[in-house]
């Protein structure tokens, strides 16, 4: 019984593990936005000395998902819930290098002038960031309902970065001087599209977890 109750006692740190680097993640990617707008290089690289916190967690989360299969050869849903906290580590972690990649991306801007307002791509992040918050809710809750939103939302992103990129390409038609800095506000609304993404792998991890059955969400 004290095996069993230390075993439970293990996967809720995982749990707690995998909030923590969410929020780490979320971090990142709301200082990469400030970063862009406010032409902060000093805060762009910050974030990317700050990734290494990321990429330690992933590891302690891997290294204990792993020690809990070894040693407890668990089976079921207790099994299903460390092999999905490898899978969501993971895919927080690349949403935390998106974080990165904008911050570079803000750094090869410098102090330009943006060439055009970014609502539509804060717009993005917005719904981007939201959907990482409601995720870990739906992790920590085990509830496939806001899984569910969360796929619903990607369209918006989906639907938003077509947007801005048509947006793009005529302003470079119009402004070819500033080829540059559109090129990197392409790559950044590109890294917001994947970064929603990955999130909806979450999502879909979470079905896997309460439902035993993988769903994909992104169609």
């Amino acid at each position: 019984m004290v095996v069993r109750e230390k075993f439970h006692d293990d996967l809720k740190d995982l749990q707690s593990k995998i909030m923590e680097l969410g929020s780490l993640a979320s971090i990142q990617l709301t200082k990469s936005l400030d970063a862009l707008e406010n032409r902060d290089v000093e805060l762009a690289l910050k974030i990317m000395d700050d990734d290494i916190k990321v990429d330690m967690l992933e590891e302690d989360i891997n290294d204990c998902a792993i020690l809990l299969i070894a040693k407890q050869q668990p089976v079921a849903v207790d099994l299903r819930r460390i092999i999905v906290a490898i899978k969501i580590a993971t895919d927080i972690e690349r949403i935390a290098d998106f974080g990165v990649n904008i911050a570079k991306s803000a750094i090869r801007i410098g102090n330009e002038p943006l060439v055009k307002p970014i609502e539509h791509i804060k717009e993005m992040h917005r719904q981007s960031l939201e959907m990482l918050r409601l995720t870990l809710e739906a992790f920590y809750e085990e509830d496939v309902a806001k899984a569910k939103m969360v796929a619903e939302m990607d369209d918006r992103v989906d639907a938003l970065y077509g947007q801005v990129i048509r947006d793009l390409l005529e302003l470079n038609q119009a402004n070819p001087g500033h080829l540059s800095q559109i090129t990197q506000l392409s790559f950044i609304c590109r890294y917001l599209e994947r970064a929603a993404d990955h999130t909806t792998n979450i999502a879909e991890s979470i079905f896997y977890l309460v439902k035993g059955k993988r769903y994909d969400l992104n169609n």
